[in-house]
């Protein structure tokens, strides 16, 4: 039931941000691993409650309501990966990202939620966790039950 949930979800995202590139999460776990290709910035779009529980590895928080686009100090050809819980606040970031002029800016499929539920690494600041902020109780049920905190 979990997948086809996520399965429209994504379609629904997909469809409202039709210029927004999507990346699967096991591209972006390959090429984390691969480390002879550049790195991508990792932005996650979620609250400071949401990034303080986990994140994914050397990623940095932008705010989802009034992101600072300008804070982010990177070329604007260099590769950005822009995730969120289920992909949704992620996808409007990136749109917002290409409409600055940022040339290589992907959305995570699924975003953190979709990542842990395969088993991907996610920290509490540099110390590898299992758990995830849920968001809220509704689409906390979309994480598996071993990787959902209290909130």
């Amino acid at each position: 039931m979990r997948s086809l949930v996520f399965d429209i979800i994504k379609r629904w995202i997909q469809r409202k941000f039709p210029t927004v590139k999507w990346l699967k999460t096991r591209q972006l776990a390959g090429w984390l691993r691969d480390r002879t290709q550049p790195q991508p910035l990792l932005l996650d779009a979620r609250t400071e409650a949401e990034y303080q529980v986990s994140h994914l590895p050397q990623a940095q928080r932008i705010d989802p309501h009034h992101p600072n686009l300008e804070d982010i100090a990177v070329d604007k050809d260099v590769p950005v990966v822009v995730y969120c819980s289920i992909g949704y606040r992620s996808a409007r970031i990136a749109q917002q990202l290409e409409l600055s002029g940022f040339t290589n800016v992907y959305n995570l499929e699924g975003s953190i939620f979709q990542w842990v539920n395969e088993g991907n690494p996610v920290f509490q600041g540099d110390r590898p966790t299992v758990r995830v902020h849920p968001y809220n109780a509704n689409w906390g049920r979309l994480l598996k039950a071993k990787y959902r905190s209290e909130g």
